[in-house]
């Protein structure tokens, strides 16, 4: 049988099995595909095997990754309330440094108060004193000076004589 498009080509078709070596063919083919197949076979069990380890090493990475992730989220946790602890203890710590310091302030107040009361009582004490003294002398001065304006000469000798005259009985 031959086909023919109307070129120079001729494709024709063999309908002889024997003179066209078709059984040759077909063995050659099978025995290509038997051959092949063990070789080809064995190289994709291999690179299958290959897949398979590379496959079961990820997911144990991202097993271990996803581990890791774990504690580190834990960690992350326990950090996070170690760190709100300490915002507590250093508030609480300030709240008790303030008061401390406030109470002390009022002890340092009240200690200033009190001793400024002892000063002015010491002051008003000493200014009476100095009063006191200031009057005293303004006194003496006075009567200094009206007895010196009222004794005569004769006054005193008169004087004079009445406190020998006392005192002659002790002599």
């Amino acid at each position: 049988m031959i086909i023919s498009f109307g070129t120079d080509i001729d494709i024709s078709f063999n309908t002889n099995f024997l003179e066209a070596n078709v059984i040759n063919i077909l063995l050659l083919l099978f025995g290509l595909i038997y051959v092949l197949k063990e070789f080809l076979g064995s190289i994709l069990t291999a690179r299958q095997e290959k897949v398979l380890l590379a496959i079961q090493e990820s997911e144990e990475r991202l097993q271990q990754a996803n581990l890791r992730l774990n504690e580190s989220e834990k960690q992350l946790a326990q950090t996070q309330v170690v760190i709100a602890q300490i915002i507590q203890e250093a508030e609480l710590t300030a709240r008790k440094v303030r008061q401390s310091i406030l109470d002390q302030g009022k002890v340092d107040i009240n200690k200033l108060i009190s001793a400024s009361k002892a000063s002015i009582a010491t002051a008003e004490i000493q200014i009476k004193q100095e009063i006191q003294l200031q009057i005293t002398s303004l006194a003496i001065k006075r009567v200094t000076m009206q007895l010196q304006n009222q004794i005569t000469p004769t006054l005193q000798t008169k004087i004079i004589d009445n406190n020998i005259a006392q005192l002659g009985g002790y002599l």
